[in-house]
């Protein structure tokens, strides 16, 4: 039974990365992405409700008098 020649695994597997890594830069590089993207209020619109100035009360069956 011959004998498996490992002699040129490593270099494969080096030239496997290497076109791997050219073949993720140049998908990559086809990308657009925004250069000075502006940036957007993340304040709320204030709502107009009763309950906003004032204080509510909350009543549970249990907490009821006897």
């Amino acid at each position: 039974m011959p004998q498996l020649d490992t002699s040129t695994w490593l270099m494969m597997i080096l030239s496997m990365f290497l076109t791997l890594f050219i073949i993720f830069q140049l998908k990559i590089s086809k990308h657009n992405f925004y250069h000075n993207p502006e940036l957007t209020s993340t304040k709320m619109p204030e709502q107009s409700t009763p309950w906003e100035t004032k204080w509510t009360k909350i009543c549970l069956p249990l907490s009821l008098p006897l």
